[in-house]
């Protein structure tokens, strides 16, 4: 830099060279950022299957995509991935990874995706995925883990679908999953490990959605009443983590392996098993949808695996509350003896859950049944409106055709009175000479005058007119002149 600067005086002059070979350098840094042994391509960063014993030096900040997968890696440190602030899904499955340190995921919260499978984990600590509030899916099948300790999933609000299988897992933390800290999971595979036992409390108590997409077959479990209800009542929803694997679901007949039995194929081994008071009421056996207009006559029925002669039935209402059978006099709704709902006129505030419960007081045993109606406003028939439409239509047309081609009466009936004669006009005849010119080449108009108004007439006539009315028709004559050349001839016509 210094004979740089020396060739060149001017201080200017050397800050331009020395801001050029800076550039220069960092492109050429630039270029080396993607390791020699991985494969750089717009946003995904690829180094799998190269032999990696630990991560290059030289990593690109840009990757969204990073695959590590199949190689050597044993242990990941503290800020591994800080440089890469755009990750979003990380693959580092088939390595020998043993443990995560502290902080291995800071500054890469947006991570999504994380494929832990095929390493060597044995234990899943609480501090392993702190910060990655947004990850969705969780990978860890296929390790040799045994302990998933409580607070693992803790902050992993957006966590949609974990997988434990093919581990060692003999207990898992159940309780620590609730709605309000996992609202978006649906998916919890704990299958193919050790598990001897579900604690049917602890997952009673887990969201409905986390409850359809439990998987626990092909575990170590005892034969017992308990694990029984669980997996019949799962049944009998149609959760699909049973119906996919109905002959995965067996159980070892008092501990011992050798005595295999599978959970729903062999019902003959637990028909002594009373399902509802394992399972501790109530229990929901039974969904269904109901889709009804307003003003529809409905009926819901409360069909449940009880069936004994002396059941009492009860509905809980989204908009009545309580439905009993006494208390249903005088209204639209009634409780048939076979626990049957009849709503004769739905409305639009009628729609929701309604919850029957059937008790058989006699052996202790209860069930609930769930229906979910929804009563919609009725839609309009589109032939009566297409036809209304029509008709307005075709009314509209004809009253501007009756406007525009019907002639308009030439004063005939007339209802202003006439001027009085003395000043020689008749306003109702002048009138309609002024507006137009008829075809008629004579005209007679009618006009009746008062006594006191006709002193033209002579003597004797006059006094016969008196308090009378006079009929004169007038003839009116069109010259040539028009309406100036007008002579007007009375005749009398009659005397009323």
């Amino acid at each position: 830099m210094s004979i740089f600067c020396i060739a060149h005086s001017p201080i200017l002059t050397c800050l331009k060279g020395a801001l050029f070979l800076l550039l220069f350098w960092f492109l050429h840094g630039s270029k080396q950022t993607c390791p020699s042994i991985c494969l750089c391509i717009s946003d995904t960063v690829t180094c799998s299957s190269v032999g990696l014993a630990k991560l290059p030096r030289s990593m690109p900040s840009f990757p969204s995509n990073l695959d590590l997968s199949h190689n050597h890696l044993t242990w990941l440190g503290p800020n591994t991935f800080s440089r890469m602030p755009r990750l979003e899904k990380l693959w580092m499955a088939h390595n020998e990874i043993r443990t995560l340190s502290h902080d291995v995921f800071s500054n890469v919260s947006g991570l999504r995706l994380l494929d832990l499978s095929s390493n060597r984990l044995h234990m899943v600590e609480p501090h392993y995925f702190q910060g990655l509030w947004r990850l969705e899916e969780l990978r860890l099948y296929n390790n040799k883990i045994t302990q998933v300790e409580a607070g693992t999933l803790s902050g992993l609000s957006s966590l949609k679908k974990v997988y434990l299988s093919f581990n060692q897992i003999t207990h898992f933390p159940f309780f620590s999953i609730q709605d309000h800290t996992h609202p978006f999971l649906a998916m919890l595979d704990l299958s193919s490990n050790r598990m001897s036992s579900v604690p049917w409390e602890d997952v009673k108590a887990l969201p409905r959605l986390v409850q359809r997409g439990v998987y626990v077959h092909n575990n170590s479990l005892i034969c017992d009443c308990s694990m029984y209800a669980v997996f019949w009542h799962w049944n009998l929803r149609g959760y699909d983590s049973v119906k996919d694997f109905t002959d995965e679901h067996t159980c070892n007949v008092c501990g011992d392996p050798r005595r295999s039995i599978q959970f729903l194929r062999d019902s003959r081994f637990f028909q002594n098993c009373t399902v509802e008071k394992a399972v501790m009421q109530p229990v929901t056996v039974l969904l269904s949808d109901v889709v009804v207009f307003a003003g529809d006559w409905v009926r819901l029925d409360c069909q449940t695996s009880l069936n004994g002669t002396e059941l009492s039935f009860t509905w809980l209402s989204p908009s009545r509350g309580f439905i009993t059978q006494t208390s249903t006099n005088g209204t639209l709704t009634s409780i048939f003896p076979n626990g049957t709902l009849d709503i004769r006129a739905t409305a639009v505030n009628d729609s929701g859950v309604y919850f029957c419960t059937a008790v058989d007081v006699r052996q202790g045993l209860n069930a609930t049944r769930e229906v979910n109606v929804t009563v919609l406003l009725p839609a309009a028939d589109p032939f009566y409106t297409g036809y209304t439409t029509l008709l307005g239509c075709t009314v509209t047309l004809v009253l501007i055709l009756a406007y525009l081609f019907l002639t308009p009466c030439r004063c005939g009936l007339c209802k202003q009175p006439p001027a009085p004669h003395s000043q020689g006009t008749l306003p109702c005849v002048f009138s309609s000479f002024a507006r137009g010119q008829p075809n008629a080449e004579t005209l007679r108009h009618v006009a009746f005058m008062e006594q006191k108004k006709k002193t033209y007439l002579s003597g004797d006539l006059n006094r016969k007119l008196k308090h009378k009315k006079m009929l004169i028709i007038y003839n009116a004559t069109e010259h040539e002149t028009g309406t100036e050349g007008l002579s007007l001839s009375p005749k009398l016509v009659g005397i009323k």
